[in-house]
């Protein structure tokens, strides 16, 4: 029981340091951030048609583009398969 709680205890504290900039030995991803005006503009697409096309809210886009907020976890992900396979991921939301 005791090698289970400090097993807990030890990824709860990384969790926290992490969180917090440090660094940690657990191994970690974190996909680089995205220019979402950039990734809009190569597309052709006006924010309520790029929003519209793959399900963000206009508000949130607008954020993001501002620089207000960062798209994080699985918008993130859309973001970058977006970037890099926009026609796949539109034949999938179609």
């Amino acid at each position: 029981m005791t090698s289970t709680f400090d097993s807990i205890a030890q990824g709860i504290q990384e969790a926290i340091d992490l969180n917090n900039g440090k660094k940690v030995e657990a191994k970690t991803h974190r996909p680089p951030e995205v220019d979402v005006a950039e990734i809009r503009s190569n597309l052709g697409l006006i924010q309520i048609e790029f929003a519209s096309k793959f399900c963000i809210s206009v508000s949130t886009l607008r954020h993001w583009e501002r620089g207000d907020r960062k798209p994080h976890g699985p918008a993130l992900a859309l973001l970058h398969v977006v970037a890099k396979e926009p026609k796949a991921v539109l034949r999938a939301l179609s």
